[in-house]
């Protein structure tokens, strides 16, 4: 990705290219109305703008033309999903940084590696300084760091970013709120592989939001696909760039939203998980 496609925070309009979705009339979390001045819909896509962009301040959403999609092709000609299954290979068992290690140099140890890093790219740890520059240079290859680094500290420290996402100017949730920033991965793709390089799509589901009595930004669910290029260094593998878009999005259920307390009790019992495949 040349630097002529980044896309900065400066803006969350309606011409982003994010996905909208409908929230209730009313604040599920029973709190304090939403902010005057700032409609449902820009506001859901500012919390949806900031998902998109959580893995890197440069990612832009790609929308695909599914007019011409053909749905009608015979099925032994349609491509077959490759299920998650055990292999006899041994998941990793070392962490760096937190952040499991050590993956193997295989189709299998690529797609573990893509997922893992996702779910560690889009944790509230992107928010924290420190927590921040450690997964950047863990994660990303030597070439691609300091770029990232760069783009990242430009966007999480912006101060209109923060607000339009209901953070403090240090990037922590208010007194009485709890920040939520989540990635589960629901499947990979290999599109490429070779020993020194791989091409590893994820399909994932995110919630992102303060979950508070207070909060004017509820979690919410988004679902998104990540492209990951990876290339093998230093004895793993590690992320060179990636490309992202919207769904594929199932339909929802007809489920009432939970309460802030279920959602706050959920998120501090609940840990996320630091291991796929």
């Amino acid at each position: 990705m040349s630097h002529g496609d980044e896309q900065g925070y400066s803006d969350y309009g309606d011409d982003t290219g994010h996905t909208r979705t409908r929230l209730p009339d009313h604040d599920p979390y029973g709190g304090a109305p939403r902010r005057p001045g700032r409609s449902p819909s820009r506001g859901l896509i500012t919390v949806v703008g900031v998902v998109v962009l959580l893995i890197a301040a440069i990612a832009f959403a790609n929308r695909g033309d599914h007019s011409s999609a053909n749905t009608s092709a015979p099925k032994g000609t349609r491509p077959q999903a490759a299920s998650t299954s055990p292999t006899g290979t041994n998941p990793v068992n070392t962490k760096t940084a937190g952040i499991p290690s050590g993956f193997a140099r295989t189709q299998q140890g690529a797609e573990s590696a893509a997922a893992n890093y996702s779910v560690a790219l889009g944790s509230a740890d992107m928010f924290n300084t420190a927590a921040r520059h450690a997964l950047v240079e863990r994660l990303y290859t030597p070439d691609a760091t300091a770029d990232r680094q760069s783009a990242l500290d430009s966007a999480y420290t912006s101060t209109k970013f923060l607000s339009n996402i209901g953070l403090t100017k240090d990037g922590t949730a208010p007194k009485g709120e709890t920040f939520v920033s989540r990635v589960v991965p629901v499947g990979t793709k290999t599109t490429a592989f070779s020993e020194d390089t791989a091409t590893v799509a994820i399909w994932y589901t995110s919630l992102f939001g303060l979950s508070g009595d207070a909060s004017t930004n509820p979690v919410t669910e988004s679902w998104f696909t990540t492209t990951y290029e990876l290339k093998w260094v230093d004895n793993d593998w590690k992320v060179s760039d990636f490309q992202q878009k919207d769904g594929p999005v199932p339909v929802g259920r007809d489920q009432q939203a939970s309460t802030a307390t279920d959602m706050t009790k959920a998120v501090e019992e609940y840990g996320g998980f630091t291991y796929a495949r």
